[in-house]
């Protein structure tokens, strides 16, 4: 089961993948492979994967650059490898690369403007602000025609908080997110990177694979059609056997969601002893340390197929698991061995334990499409939309859980684990790009540092999704040689994670007694393309201010 994909969305969801396609930093899409010609039920399959995708996005007007040579000066450098910022420096870009990070002084002294760079052909004046790599979100998914039509509002969405790469589990159609993946390569459109990984069966109209073979078979074609990763559930042993072997051959990224209706056949323990690489959600990870049981006790009138049931009853798990115990460490100890990425997505759920605070997010007014917000409230079909009677005692079990889920990813992390920060954003009142900053915060909360959520969300994603190619990472981190993927933001990430948010935070003037907005991003780099990032989020009003006119 999907945290995210509604049942419409989860036939969707068996179609797409592919590499993500920057510049220079994964294969460019490829051409899909030939085939014989599909018979009536195939394109029947073909056609209900592709009903529900967005619109394309249109050319791209955004944006200055790349540049010659573009040079961001007296900024302060926040690297994604977790140390504190330090600057003032000066940022060279040549093209779409890093060139040179020159200090050019010290804090609160006049800076020696004779010993600064020369030659810029376009400069951004960065004094006292402050510069990080783009943000990588691994769990996304793009619009639908039910909740965003568009697929400009979601890719906005992104750039607008600073979000550089997004992998599509999946976007939508395996046709659409190659064929936007390749878009988006080139710049046509204003987007992050796109990193493609799909649903077994999805884009070859031949159905889900029912065995080993057919799963190889099906492996082999999504990569020969540009897929860069698989996102499998919990599999019958075999075939998931079959499907994370032919991936790790062809050099094909794995993620999993390990659905309540399957996990008592595959737990994370038993997939990542597979070879599965990463763990999306929390899904099959309390079910590898339960003390008392080996599946989930549910209670005798639950039926899966009301949402309200199975996410009020998920996070009952809370009380089966023992922090600290012995199958809680030897756990960790395997995740670890096995060089296992967690990928939380704790901002997915954060709405089950307080619906009144999610549902009343500032963002919602502006920057939530009527569509969108329309598919959050409460509904029997909408995925996600399960609050028809929620109560106090459900936000007690998620704020136990939250307790529980918080301590096991800290452990994690301080033993070496790779932790990434996702949002999985679309449902459940959870907005796309406002998400990701929420999941910063919620890492925090965790016990993360400040430089360690940020590390979560750029240099551990950026090494996630470069680790199957087996090639060294080109974005993630600040330095010379690596991609120009990069956010400028007027106050310190550091002091107030809130700062990254795209409208920023507000705090008390004490010289005027106002309160005033503070922070923001205020320009997004991607592939040493300027983006304006209040621009963008005027953009995203504009559409919602459109649909409104139209009564949506």
């Amino acid at each position: 089961m999907r945290s995210v994909c509604s049942p419409r969305a989860l036939i969707g969801a068996l179609l797409l993948i592919a590499p993500v396609v920057p510049a220079t930093a994964f294969a460019q899409a490829k051409k899909p492979a030939a085939a014989s010609a599909p018979d009536s039920t195939a394109l029947s399959r073909l056609k209900a994967e592709r009903d529900e995708d967005p619109n394309p996005a249109p050319a791209r007007k955004e944006g200055e650059g790349p540049f010659q040579r573009l040079i961001i000066r007296g900024v302060h450098l926040i690297d994604g490898y977790g140390s504190a910022p330090r600057g003032p420096v000066d940022v060279i870009v040549e093209g779409n690369r890093i060139a040179q990070i020159v200090s050019v002084g010290y804090p609160n002294v006049k800076i020696d403007e004779s010993k600064r760079p020369k030659g810029a052909t376009k400069e951004i004046d960065a004094n006292g602000m402050y510069l990080m790599p783009g943000l990588v979100d691994l769990h996304v998914h793009q619009g639908t025609q039910q909740k965003a039509p568009d697929s400009e509002y979601y890719n906005k969405l992104w750039l607008a908080n600073g979000i550089t790469t997004v992998r599509g589990v999946p976007f939508a159609s395996f046709d659409y997110s190659i064929k936007e993946q390749a878009r988006s390569a080139k710049n046509e459109i204003a987007a992050p990177r796109y990193s493609v990984y799909q649903r077994p069966g999805s884009g070859w109209g031949r159905g889900v694979p029912r065995t080993p073979a057919v799963a190889r078979e099906w492996v082999r074609w999504a990569k020969a059609n540009g897929a860069d990763g698989l996102k499998v559930g919990a599999e019958r042993a075999d075939i998931m056997a079959a499907l994370l072997d032919e991936a790790k051959k062809l050099g094909l990224g794995t993620t999993a969601h390990l659905q309540q209706g399957g996990v008592g056949q595959m737990n994370a323990d038993m997939a990542t002893k597979l070879g599965l690489e990463t763990v999306t959600h929390f899904y099959g990870i309390f079910e590898s340390m339960y003390e008392s049981n080996q599946i989930q006790p549910w209670p005798i009138e639950s039926n899966l197929q009301d949402e309200q049931t199975r996410f009020a009853q998920v996070a009952r798990q809370w009380s089966l698991v023992k922090p600290g115990s012995e199958k809680w460490k030897r756990f960790l100890q395997n995740l670890k061995d096995r060089d296992v990425t967690l990928d939380p997505t704790m901002t997915t759920y954060l709405t089950g334990r307080d619906v009144m605070k999610r549902m009343n997010a500032p963002w919602h007014a502006k920057y939530t499409l009527p569509t969108q917000m329309a598919f959050y409230v409460p509904s029997r079909t909408n995925h996600g939309a399960y609050f028809y009677n929620w109560t106090t005692e459900d936000e007690v079990a998620w704020r136990n859980f939250y307790h529980v889920w918080m301590q096991f990813l800290n452990d994690y992390k301080n033993m070496g684990g790779r932790v990434t920060a996702s949002s999985d954003a679309g449902f459940i009142y959870n907005t796309p790009g406002f998400s990701t900053i929420e999941e910063l915060e919620l890492l925090q909360e965790a016990g993360f540092t400040p430089g360690e959520a940020i590390r979560a969300g750029t240099l551990h994603a950026a090494e996630t999704l470069f680790k199957p190619m087996g090639k060294p990472i080109e974005f993630g981190v600040v330095e010379p040689g690596m991609l120009a993927d990069l956010v400028i933001v007027d106050a310190n990430p550091f002091a107030n994670l809130k700062v990254l948010y795209g409208t920023g935070w507000f705090r008390l003037n004490d010289n005027t007694g106002k309160v005033e907005q503070y922070g923001g991003v205020k320009y997004t780099i991607k592939d040493g393309i300027v983006y304006d990032a209040k621009q963008l989020l005027a953009d995203i009003e504009k559409m919602g201010d459109a649909q409104r006119r139209a009564g949506k």
